[in-house]
């Protein structure tokens, strides 16, 4: 592979490399080129090739594609949703564009079309582009800008990068556009896995997807797949590294006076505002920890690359992992630091590129500009200092480190990350998560899979647990409940596109106490979403928490502990917009909770009558357990866990600490003037049993709920509210056993009405 930066034009002509080409393919990627040959003999189709992360799939599609298509003077549209990634094929195109693979073709031109100002509008498309290399929202929302450019075109090929994503509205928009408008659309989709998606969504994908090849021949139905792979497969060809995940918790606390502004630039736009990152660049002791982390096991880690969070951040590491004794530099992109005055330039960074190649120095730090284009198969492990709410830069910046030993590379990457503390919660990405939908049977053994389900709670939502030490937050609710039960049983596990592309993924935590409420929610979405104009796969804020106060009204009803999420909900209802499935659920079935049991912890302490001394020493005992490091996983931060074990100590001194002591009693003349909303907050057991006797009184014989005033009838609760307008006394309250439901079109009614 090349090793220089990579300029990517927003458009151009590529004339055929002389020469040839000196990245051979592997052996799965020959396989997969030779896949496409066969299903190519068809007039049109539409397929996936499906590789892990690391596996090269736009390197096998791109090469493959110059031969077959460009080189027959064949127009490709290729539909991505991020800038990174549209760079990164039109890259790639302009990389290993050689004549062998170009014999009938001296040249193409390319053109990147999307929302940057980096690149070109819709309406600069012109016929005389062989390569479209477009977002799906410049496309989708431009139609007729693909008119001109693919008129009189009797064969096409579209690539979907990203493919588990073109179940989304926009995604199936463009397809369906090109299906009609060229008689010969070949389709190819490409992802890391589509066992990613829902049950329900695979139905979706193979009405996309529907042509495959097994065993030499083009085969229909299911979902068609010209060639699969999985990461255990190429781990084991030594093509790609194991990848072993470590967290390390910086005890930082981030964020106590970001705006709202701030927030949506985090959560939307993964930028970390200016005065979070200088924060977190001049933490001494966070700095501290990634290099003490570095030092303690720098024989296992090897040479590492570090992603930081600006210039000032890798320029501090940097000089402290040299004081340290540890050899580093740091690499950014062209900048001049205001403090020294040095310009920073492409040249700087070759010469400390081949420094760290040479092994000369063992740490490399930088900010994200080492996330493709420069060959360094010798990194055993990155440092993630930065934290990133953007699936495709974690994938970017853990793949610095998968090249394994027949790449290169090496049999092992070490994955760390290093969490700090957010007081409000913001979907950081997990990576881990990004293996969770993967064949994940590169986990050895049932410990392993508990070491990995336990991290996937301990790192996505971990706020119930840290929550207790704010003690501006009550949680007397949460402390009664025994601790086993505040362990997830299990998480639904999706992701979706904002309208400016950035792509999230999410974990929604479930507990006993939420099980049932998320299974009914789920099974009544269609019937929300039915007169719901998703067109776009984006919903209006007001709709959207509409609908998460009719589902909270129909389902999470009583009081839950730990409880339901509004944000959570939302989500949900977000991704059903885009793909019309629910996400798919996930169990922590091989957490062995009897490992994590606190209580039985503070009984034995109990027991055995142990004094403060005695106590911490059997802690420090079962916390540093090297046999078995389950509290360390879950916990995270060792004060977590001491805060939970005095509550459990707190229960067996005062056994009546907890007692529920809940004044309102139901039917007094208070609690009978009060709206629904109002008793919700004072008695949310007491709401429940309101809104569930209104709903019984409205079924009839054959279990049909009843509008009270227009009579329409529906199976599930959805359609109709029990809302504290109906009916009303005098004095605007509510009486409860005269409670009815309402459709909501009728509610609208009544509503304008008062």
């Amino acid at each position: 592979m090349e090793n220089t930066f990579v300029e990517v034009k927003s458009h151009g002509l590529v004339s055929a490399k002389t020469g040839r080409n000196s990245r051979i393919p592997y052996e799965h990627q020959k396989k997969a080129m030779e896949n496409l040959d066969i299903i190519d003999e068809c007039s049109n189709y539409s397929t996936l090739v499906v590789l892990p992360t690391g596996g090269g799939k736009t390197y096998t599609a791109s090469l493959w594609l110059l031969k077959h298509a460009l080189n027959k003077h064949k127009k490709i549209l290729w539909i991505a949703h991020r800038q990174m990634l549209l760079d990164q094929a039109a890259e790639s195109f302009q990389k290993y564009a050689y004549s062998e693979s170009l014999p009938n073709a001296s040249s193409f031109n390319y053109r990147i079309v999307s929302g940057s100002t980096n690149h070109d509008r819709s309406i600069d498309i012109t016929p005389k582009d062989d390569l479209l290399i477009a977002s799906k929202d410049s496309i989708g929302r431009n139609m007729d800008a693909l008119s001109a450019w693919i008129n009189g075109e009797k064969e096409v090929y579209l690539v979907i990068d990203e493919a588990h994503h073109s179940t989304a509205k926009t995604y199936r928009k463009i397809i369906d556009y090109v299906k009609q408008s060229v008689k010969n659309a070949k389709i190819i989709g490409l992802t890391a896995t589509p066992i990613r998606t829902a049950d329900s969504e695979q139905g979706l994908l193979a009405k996309i997807f529907s042509d495959g090849v097994s065993s030499g021949k083009v085969t229909k139905g299911n979902i068609g797949i010209t060639y699969q792979i999985g990461l255990k497969d190429l781990i084991n060809r030594r093509i790609l590294s194991k990848p072993i995940f470590e967290s390390c918790y910086t005890e930082e606390a981030f964020g106590d006076n970001l705006g709202l502004d701030d927030w949506e630039k985090i959560s939307h736009l993964d930028v970390i505002p200016d005065s979070i990152a200088g924060q977190m660049a001049k933490s001494a002791a966070r700095n501290k920890l990634i290099v003490d982390t570095y030092k303690k096991h720098k024989d296992i880690y090897g040479q590492t690359i570090v992603f930081a969070v600006n210039v000032v951040h890798a320029i501090a590491l940097s000089k402290l992992f040299n004081k340290s004794g540890i050899p580093a530099d740091f690499i950014v992109s062209d900048v001049k630091d205001s403090v020294t005055g040095v310009t920073i330039s492409r040249e700087d960074n070759e010469r400390k590129l081949e420094a760290y190649r040479s092994g000369k120095i063992n740490v490399l730090v930088n900010v994200n500009i080492l996330t493709e284009g420069v060959d360094l198969p010798q990194t055993k492990t990155v440092f993630l200092a930065r934290p990133t709410v953007s699936t495709i830069l974690m994938t970017q910046m853990i793949g610095r480190a998968l090249r394994g030993e027949a790449a290169g590379g090496t049999p092992d990457a070490h994955i760390v990350s290093f969490i700090d503390n957010w007081n409000e919660h913001i979907a950081w990405i997990n990576p881990e998560n990004l293996f969770i939908d993967t064949d994940n049977d590169f986990i050895e053994n049932d410990i392993d899979k508990q070491k990995h389900d336990i991290r996937m709670i301990a790192i996505s939502k971990i706020e119930e647990f840290a929550s207790i030490l704010d003690d501006s937050v009550d949680t007397t609710a949460l402390e009664r409940v025994p601790f086993e039960q505040r362990i997830p049983i299990g998480m639904y596990v999706f992701s979706y596109l904002e309208e400016n592309g950035m792509d999230h993924s999410y974990q929604v935590m479930v507990y006993d106490s939420t099980k049932k409420s998320y299974e009914d929610m789920m099974e009544a979405l269609p019937v929300l979403f039915k007169d719901i104009d998703t067109d776009d796969g984006f919903l209006p804020e007001d709709t959207l928490k509409e609908m998460a106060d009719q589902l909270r009204d129909s389902y999470f009803l009583g009081e839950m502990i730990p409880p339901y999420s509004e944000t959570d909900v939302i989500r949900i209802l977000k991704y059903y917009a885009q793909y019309e499935a629910v996400p798919k659920f996930y169990t922590f079935d091989a957490v062995d909770k009897s490992k994590l049991d606190v209580a039985a912890i503070a009984k034995h302490i109990w027991d055995e009558d142990m004094g403060p001394r005695k106590k911490a020493e059997y802690v420090d005992s079962l916390w540093d357990s090297t046999d078995d490091d389950m509290l360390r996983l879950f916990f995270g931060r060792k004060v977590y866990f001491w805060k939970q074990l005095d509550i459990e100590m707190m229960k067996l001194s005062s056994p009546d600490i907890f007692d529920d002591e809940n004044n309102v009693k139901y039917g007094t003349k208070e609690m009978a003037n009060m709206s629904l909303y109002e008793i919700r907050k004072l008695n949310p057991n007491y709401e429940k049993e309101l809104r569930d006797e209104a709903f019984a009184k409205a079924k009839d014989d054959k279990g049909y709920y009843v509008c009270a005033e227009c009579g329409m009838k529906a199976k599930d609760r959805i359609p109709f509210q029990v809302d504290h307008i109906i009916p009303m006394n005098k004095g605007g309250k509510t009486i409860p056993e005269n409670l009815q439901i309402l459709c909501r079109s009728c509610n609208a009614k009544k509503s304008d009405k008062l």
